[in-house]
């Protein structure tokens, strides 16, 4: 009977080693970062993600806080990419350079659950705890790693982006999830190192970055689109899952993040302004490689944790 306790172990360790290349693929296979200048007149299709987390930032120009922290996160979204999309809202305030419709949008659908909103910088990751100011990230990072743990499902989601001429268009190309019908897909536009304005207060660099300029949303209920804002075109002829495409003329630098999310009039019941998933395709250069996500880690070490104890407690039976 000696070789029981040995085939168990081989078992064992097999299904270890299984387990955590299982949960190492989904979290790597996220945001695709391309290099400006690559063309794109062929096409370009994202891998299945869907698992980043919406880290959302209310800031504006005129913030000297704001400013300081901006070059910051530049490096943030460049190390940790694939764990997360990070984005700013400029609102409608009367003194922001930038104020496009689309992040006024967003603000007005984080106000539809949380009416009153703090100053900027203020962060939320997945709509959760609001976490005001430069000295916040700390509480953010960790807002990030308590999401990435819980997280077990999530909608998983592919887009193409592809240039004609002067105009890029992102279609979805690849929807797994639960298609619920008091939810919406969301294609976010968002232009990096967007410059400020010489004639307007800014305390900061040149240029921002991460700036929402463009969204569009189909509800999945009707397979409508319902909004548009700063873009060319949205359509979904078929079916929002299928075929929903938005038009965008050509930025220098850019990214597209598509959202599986509650609809508008789904969040006064439900209170819930979390992704079911999300995904990122960046156009940018990149001055930091993609930071290596610790929470596969944390969770392999708790399956190898289960895996041995699991195992002693085979020996011991078959003694």
């Amino acid at each position: 009977m000696a070789g029981q306790p040995r085939r168990a172990q081989r078992k064992s360790w097999f299904v270890l080693l299984l387990a955590v290349g299982l949960l190492q693929a989904p979290i790597l296979a996220q945001a695709m970062v391309v290099d400006v200048g690559t063309p794109l007149e062929e096409g370009i299709e994202t891998n299945f993600g869907g698992r980043s987390l919406l880290v959302e930032e209310l800031t504006t120009t005129w913030c000297v806080s704001c400013a300081e922290i901006d070059p910051y996160l530049v490096g943030v979204a460049d190390s940790h990419g694939s764990r997360i999309a990070l984005m700013a809202y400029h609102p409608n305030d009367g003194q922001d350079a930038f104020a496009p419709e689309a992040a006024q949008h967003r603000i007005e659908r984080l106000r539809a659950i949380n009416a009153d909103l703090p100053g900027t910088p203020t962060f939320m990751v997945e709509g959760g705890f609001y976490r005001t100011g430069t000295d916040a990230w700390v509480d953010v990072q960790r807002d990030i790693l308590d999401e990435e743990v819980t997280r077990q499902t999530y909608t998983k989601l592919k887009f193409t982006i592809q240039q004609q001429g002067t105009m890029i268009t992102a279609s979805i190309s690849g929807f797994e999830g639960h298609a619920s019908n008091g939810s919406q897909l969301t294609f976010l536009l968002l232009e990096h190192g967007k410059e400020v304005p010489k004639d307007t207060i800014n305390p900061g660099e040149a240029t921002r970055d991460r700036v929402v300029i463009g969204t569009s949303e189909c509800l999945i209920a009707n397979n409508s689109v319902t909004t548009t804002l700063g873009l060319v075109e949205a359509t979904a002829s078929t079916g929002c899952t299928s075929d929903f495409s938005i038009q965008f003329e050509a930025l220098d630098s850019f990214s597209v993040v598509l959202i599986h999310e509650q609809a508008f009039s789904s969040l006064e019941q439900r209170e819930d302004l979390g992704s079911f998933g999300a995904l990122e395709f960046a156009y940018r250069g990149r001055s930091v490689d993609d930071a290596w996500n610790p929470v596969w880690i944390v969770l392999a070490t708790a399956v190898a944790t289960g895996l041995l104890i699991f195992q002693k407690r085979e020996t011991k039976d078959d003694k």
